[in-house]
């Protein structure tokens, strides 16, 4: 089982969205981490034979998955960011229907929908108008339609954007539980998202892999430490325009801040444990009054 990335590259005109990546995915749960922008759904949607690439290739178990064509779909499921769906239909009648363009029998299709349904949450609502679910549950339909095949390779774009906490935390434990025999793919820019489920995680800029590894792996690799500190409120603003500033926080005496640095910021400044989440701001973020444009 091996997913194999070599070289890919997509242009639209004069941009370039994806920018020759290459990587190796095989069996677990794999993060790909990046801003809005970063090229992360161009790719995917490589991955899901939906763009063909300008260059580079896919290929599947040594099999280019574009001429494996309906033999690769076969095997993938797909959760697109903003997935498609009939508000009047039920529950039910929405995952029947994705079954038949999928060319599942009718009698396997019902069978493989009531126990995808039990299996993230929903089998009580089955019989709810899609248009009556919350977001969190829409997701979950997205899901379990990605899982009417029993994929080998399950694609996530951004699966979790606009949930609440709750439903991001039952979101994680649901994919954590899909990837035991499967190659599961989870886009997003929500650290969390990534960090206690993904094995490994791709950092993407610019449309370029520029760092892989576990969550730990990619924390040692930063060049700054981690800093707590207590300053006036007045001068919070030229710490922020000075620093990568995490976190702030207002409390009695003050403003907290949590400062990556090189150097101790300020004089009685107490170094803390880097997260994934400073990582992310160290590699991606900007200080205050910085901005730098977006890809389209």
């Amino acid at each position: 089982m091996e997913l194999k990335i070599n070289g890919l590259t997509k242009e639209f005109k004069d941009f370039r969205a994806v920018d020759h990546v290459s990587c190796s995915m095989e069996r677990g749960v794999y993060g790909l981490l990046g801003v809005n922008g970063a090229g992360k759904t161009t790719l995917m949607r490589m991955i899901c034979t939906l763009l063909r690439p300008t260059e580079g290739t896919i290929t599947w178990d040594g099999q280019d998955i574009f001429k494996m064509d309906a033999a690769y779909r076969k095997i993938l499921g797909y959760l697109p960011q903003d997935f498609g769906f009939y508000p009047d239909f039920t529950v039910q009648d929405y995952m029947m229907y994705i079954s038949s363009i999928k060319g599942l029998r009718p009698a396997v299709a019902k069978k493989r929908t009531e126990v995808l349904l039990d299996r993230v949450g929903l089998k009580r609502v089955k019989k709810r108008k899609m248009r009556a679910l919350s977001g969190g549950m829409q997701r979950r339909v997205g899901v379990a339609q990605a899982m009417l095949n029993d994929p080998k390779i399950l694609i996530l774009d951004e699966p979790t954007a606009g949930l609440d906490p709750n439903e991001r935390i039952r979101f994680r434990n649901l994919i954590s539980e899909l990837s035991e025999d499967r190659l599961v793919l989870l886009s997003t820019h929500i650290v969390s998202d990534v960090e206690f489920i993904a094995g490994d995680i791709l950092l993407m800029k610019d449309g370029k892999f520029f760092m892989n590894g576990t969550a730990d792996e990619i924390i040692s690799e930063m060049d700054q430490a981690v800093w707590s500190c207590t300053v006036p409120r007045k001068e919070a603003d030229r710490y922020l325009s000075r620093y990568l500033v995490s976190n702030v926080k207002t409390v009695p005496g003050g403003v907290e801040l949590r400062i990556l640095a090189e150097r101790c910021p300020v004089e009685g400044a107490v170094m803390e444990e880097a997260a994934l989440e400073d990582a992310f701001l160290l590699y991606f973020g900007e200080k205050a009054g910085e901005h730098h444009d977006g890809e389209i």
